[in-house]
C-alpha cells in the first residue's frame, strides 16, 4: 500500500459536501483602456472523486477561473463571489491562510513543466520544499524525511527508479517525466483537489495517453478530484465525468461527458465538437492510389538520408535521422508524423537548407543538399516557403504584419513600394485576413490570425514547395479547424507541394495524401494516408493511433480497453 504522505488539513472534508464550490464568481481586470470582464457570473461545483473539465477557446475565462481557485490572480484583478474549498473562501481569506490551503487542500499542475520547475534545484528538492513548508505547527520535518516523502511521491506517479531520479535536475528528464514530476509535487500533501491547466497540450500523443491514465488512476485509486482545463475535446472524452463549457466569461452549457458529446444543446458547443479533427473522417487521401504519389515530378527526393550531430567531450555523435528514403511529388501533401525527437523537424529544416545533411542524398528542386553551398542554393530559396510552429516567435515584433509578409518579396524580387503593398493586400485576402491588418503589429493579432499571416508570408513568392512545421499545435480547436481548411483550400488553389510535419495523426489524415511515420530517426512506415491510418503495419504506428483520444466517451472507453496491452498503460501499484 502506498505510504500516506500527509494531509494536514485542519478542516476535514465533510461527507456529501463538494470539494470545490464556486458561487457567482466575477473577475475583472483593470486596464488603461477600461475594465475587462474575464469571468462574468460563474457557478459550479466539483464532488469528491470527480473529474470536471472546463472547456472553451482562448479568452473564454477558463484559465482565469482555474487561477482563482488557488488565489493566483494578479493584483490588477478584481474578484467577487465565493470560491469555497473545504469551507474556506479563497477570495477573502488572509495571505497566511491561503498559503496553508495551497498544496494541502488544492494544488495545481501547470501547462508547461519546463517553466514550472526550477532548473537549478533537483526535482526531489522541489517536491520536498512543499512538504517542509506545510509541516504541522511544532513538527519540523527533517531533510531526510522530506526526501523520503518526495521519493514516494515520484513512485506514486510512476517515475521509474525514484530513489535515483529524486536527485535528477529537470533537464535530465523527458517532457513526459517532467510533467509527472509536476503532478508528484501537486500530490505531495494528498490534496483533495488538483487543478490541471492544459496538462497534455505540449506532449506527444503517446505521452499524453500515459499522463491521462495517471490522472485517471489518481481519481479511481485515491479519490482525487480534478478540475481539467483544456481545449482538447478528445482529452475531455477520455477523462472527464462532467463538462462545463465557457464562452466569453460565461458558462453556456454544463452536462455529463456522455450527454454533452451525444446531445449538445448550445450552438457554441456544437461548433466546438464539429471542429475536432477525427481520424478517418474527411481524409485527404480517400480514394487515392499509388500512382498519384509516383506519377508526379519529385520535388524532394531523399535516399538513405542521414543527419548526425557530432559528439563532444569524447561522447559519440547523435544520429537524428538514420537512413531515411522518401519523395515529395508536385501537387502533393506529404505528412511526416512522429513524436518529439523522431527527426521530423530536422528533416524539414534540412530541406529548407537550415540543417546540413551528413550522409546519403537529399535532392530539393533538383539540387543536391549534401555539401551544399549557400550561394548556389540561395536562388532556390524563393521556391520554398516555410510555416513555423509559433508565428509569434517567427515574426519580428518591431515590424508590422505587412512588413513581415513583404520581407521575402523585398529580398528576392525588389518590388516598388506600391507593388509590395498591392501584393501584401492580395496575400492577406487570400488567407482571409482584411488588407487593413497589414498596418497592425504581430501582438495585435490573435494566435489564429498570426498563423494566417505566417501562411501568407510563406506564399509571398508563389513557392513550388511549402514546409509546415506543426503549424496548428498551439491553436484552439475551432481556430485550428479554420486554419486547416484554409491550408487545404490554398494548396488546391496554388498547387504547391507541401511537407506537413505534425504529431497529430488526425490533422495529418485531414490534409495529407501520403504519410510517413518516423520513430527515433528511422522511417518505419509510409504509404497512402488513409491506408496507413486504417491499416497500420508497424507496431509503433499502431501505438500512435491507439494513443489518439477520439471525441466520443463511449468509443474512447472501448478503444482504451482494447488497446491496454498495446499502450502498455497499467494501473498504479497499490
Amino acid at each position: 500500500m502506498t505510504t500516506n504522505i500527509g494531509n494536514i488539513s485542519d478542516q476535514p472534508q465533510e461527507p456529501g459536501r463538494p470539494v470545490l464550490d464556486i458561487e457567482r464568481l466575477k473577475v475583472t481586470f483593470a486596464t488603461d483602456s477600461g475594465d475587462v470582464y474575464a469571468v462574468k457570473d460563474v457557478s459550479l461545483e466539483v464532488k469528491a472523486g470527480e473529474v470536471l473539465a472546463i472547456v472553451g477557446e482562448s479568452g473564454s475565462g477558463k484559465t482565469v477561473t482555474a487561477k482563482t481557485i488557488l488565489g493566483l490572480l494578479p493584483e490588477t484583478a478584481i474578484s467577487s463571489g465565493a470560491v469555497l474549498i473545504n469551507g474556506n473562501n479563497v477570495i477573502s481569506v488572509s495571505a497566511s491562510k491561503l498559503r496553508k490551503i495551497r498544496g494541502r487542500d488544492v494544488a495545481m499542475v501547470f501547462q508547461e513543466p519546463s517553466t514550472a520547475l526550477n532548473p537549478v534545484f533537483t526535482v526531489g528538492w522541489q517536491i520536498a520544499e512543499g512538504i517542509r513548508a506545510h509541516a504541522s505547527d511544532g513538527h519540523r520535518i527533517s531533510a531526510r524525511e522530506a526526501k523520503k516523502r518526495a521519493t514516494e511521491a515520484l513512485r506514486k506517479v510512476g517515475i521509474p527508479d525514484p530513489e535515483t531520479r529524486v536527485n535528477y535536475y529537470p533537464h535530465q528528464l523527458s517532457g513526459g517525466q517532467k510533467q509527472r514530476v509536476v503532478i508528484a509535487a501537486a500530490l505531495a500533501l494528498n490534496p483533495g483537489l488538483i487543478v490541471a491547466d492544459e496538462p497534455t497540450t505540449a506532449l506527444d500523443v503517446t505521452v499524453q495517453a500515459e499522463i491521462l491514465q495517471l490522472l485517471r488512476d489518481l481519481r479511481d485509486k485515491y479519490g482525487t478530484s480534478i478540475v481539467l482545463i483544456t481545449h482538447n475535446m478528445g482529452v475531455v472524452a477520455d477523462l472527464a465525468d462532467r463538462v462545463v463549457v465557457m464562452y466569453q466569461g460565461d458558462v453556456v452549457e454544463e452536462a455529463t461527458a456522455k450527454v454533452l458529446f451525444a446531445e449538445p444543446k448550445q450552438d457554441y458547443t456544437k461548433k466546438l465538437l464539429a471542429a475536432v479533427p477525427h481520424l478517418g473522417r474527411n481524409s485527404a487521401s480517400e480514394g487515392a492510389t499509388q500512382r498519384l504519389h509516383q506519377g508526379g515530378k519529385a520535388l524532394v527526393e531523399a535516399k538513405n538520408l542521414t543527419i548526425e550531430y557530432p559528439g563532444r567531450l569524447g561522447k559519440p555523435g547523435f544520429k537524428a535521422v538514420d537512413n531515411v528514403s522518401f519523395t515529395v511529388s508536385e501537387n502533393e501533401v506529404f505528412g511526416l508524423v512522429g513524436e518529439s525527437g523522431s527527426g521530423k523537424s530536422t528533416i524539414g529544416r534540412a530541406i529548407a537548407g537550415l540543417n546540413r545533411i551528413t550522409g546519403g542524398s537529399l535532392k530539393v528542386l533538383g539540387y543536391e543538399m549534401l555539401d551544399f553551398k549557400e550561394h548556389t542554393f540561395k536562388p532556390l530559396r524563393k521556391d520554398i516557403g516555410f510555416v513555423f510552429q509559433d508565428p509569434a516567435a517567427s515574426f519580428n515584433p518591431q515590424l508590422t504584419i505587412g512588413e513581415c509578409v513583404a520581407e521575402p518579396l523585398l529580398i528576392h524580387t525588389h518590388p516598388s513600394p506600391a507593388q509590395a503593398r498591392l501584393r501584401v493586400a492580395q496575400l492577406l485576402e487570400s488567407v482571409q485576413l482584411p488588407a487593413s491588418y497589414a498596418e497592425r503589429f504581430p501582438h495585435e493579432l490573435s494566435g489564429g490570425q498570426r498563423q494566417r499571416a505566417s501562411l501568407a508570408r510563406s506564399l509571398a513568392l508563389n513557392p513550388r514547395l511549402l514546409i509546415a512545421d506543426e503549424p496548428t499545435s498551439a491553436l484552439d480547436v475551432s481556430v485550428q479547424a479554420k486554419v486547416l481548411e484554409l491550408f487545404k483550400d490554398i494548396q488546391e488553389e496554388f498547387g504547391f507541394a507541401a511537407l506537413f510535419i505534425s504529431h497529430d495523426l488526425a490533422v495529418v489524415d485531414m490534409l495529407s495524401h501520403w504519410v510517413g511515420v518516423l520513430f527515433k530517426g528511422k522511417l518505419v512506415e509510409q504509404g497512402i494516408g488513409s491506408q496507413i491510418m486504417g491499416n497500420p503495419q508497424h507496431d509503433y504506428t499502431r501505438r500512435l493511433i491507439a494513443s489518439l483520444p477520439v471525441p466520443d466517451p463511449d468509443e474512447q472507453a472501448r478503444r482504451r480497453e482494447d488497446n491496454r496491452e498495446l499502450l502498455g498503460t497499467e494501473l498504479l501499484e497499490s
